[in-house]
């Protein structure tokens, strides 16, 4: 039995630490010790005291959820991050950063070879959450998905530094491909990128998912009437990651969108064009 790699024991270990309930005056401590080293801005949010354990406080939920735009054509941000890169696919390659490409084909897995050529022309997106960021995903438009694809992988950080230096990052790290269709069959992909630390990606509709366990195989699930509207919740990560979105060709637009952009959940960063 292959070991795990250490990237994976150290996201392990600490998520025992995160998601232990500790007595409420330590529990106090460490989640504002947590909140005020990392920056957090805690004013969309219940105390930090109110969370039982950090694990808790990674994965708040927003007090009150924001204005979107309810017109079917605007793309919203489905999440708090740091654009680190967008653009558009070419010959089946986008970059985790500028200067640092990849095959896209690599990222999706053997299951989605067949849907790499529809992307050529289209566009990726990539949003990188920090570990002070608000951890919880939203559906970016009103999807239908139609497969999730667990890829088990190492578990590097996506902070800025690696993005620069290590070559197919994203590749390298477990992941989870979500294949999806809007209502006039143009696909949209969703990839969560899974990091160091707890390592966690969880999904709302499929608990047979478990990131940073002992999969060793990829697996794939399909789904016949699995449908979300725009701004739905459908999981979160437990601790900072980055999720990269590919739209087919021809589907969207994201004009004012640019790499070293800050985005919040429910703005509008595109818009459908097909």
């Amino acid at each position: 039995m292959s070991k795990k790699h250490y990237t994976s024991l150290a996201s392990s270990l600490f998520g025992k630490f995160a998601c232990r309930e500790y007595p409420s005056s330590l529990q106090n401590m460490i989640n504002k010790s947590y909140v005020r080293s990392m920056g957090l801005d805690m004013s969309r949010f219940d105390a930090p005291q109110s969370y039982k354990s950090l694990n808790k406080l990674f994965t708040r939920a927003l007090k009150v959820m924001p204005e979107i735009d309810k017109n079917d054509d605007a793309i919203i941000s489905p999440v708090d991050a740091l654009i680190t890169d967008c653009g558009q696919i070419t010959e089946g390659k986008a970059y985790q950063i500028k200067g640092m490409s990849y095959d896209i084909e690599g990222l999706l897995g053997s299951n989605y070879a067949g849907d790499v050529k529809l992307f050529d022309g289209g566009n990726y997106v990539n949003f990188y959450l920090s570990p002070k960021d608000y951890h919880r995903y939203h559906m970016p438009l009103s999807l239908q998905i139609l497969s999730a694809t667990h890829i088990p992988g190492k578990l590097y950080p996506v902070n800025m530094p690696l993005l620069k230096n290590k070559l197919n990052l994203f590749i390298e790290n477990e992941r989870v491909v979500l294949e999806c269709v809007l209502k006039d069959g143009k696909k949209l992909f969703m990839v969560l990128v899974g990091a160091l630390n707890v390592g966690k990606m969880k999904l709302t509709f499929d608990d047979r998912i478990q990131t940073n366990a002992s999969a060793k195989e990829i697996t794939s699930y399909k789904y016949d009437d699995l449908h979300f509207a725009k701004g739905d919740l459908f999981g979160w990560f437990e601790m900072g990651s980055t999720i990269v979105m590919f739209t087919e060709t021809g589907l969207a637009a994201f004009d004012d969108l640019q790499a070293g952009q800050q985005v919040t959940f429910g703005d509008t960063i595109g818009k459908v064009v097909c």
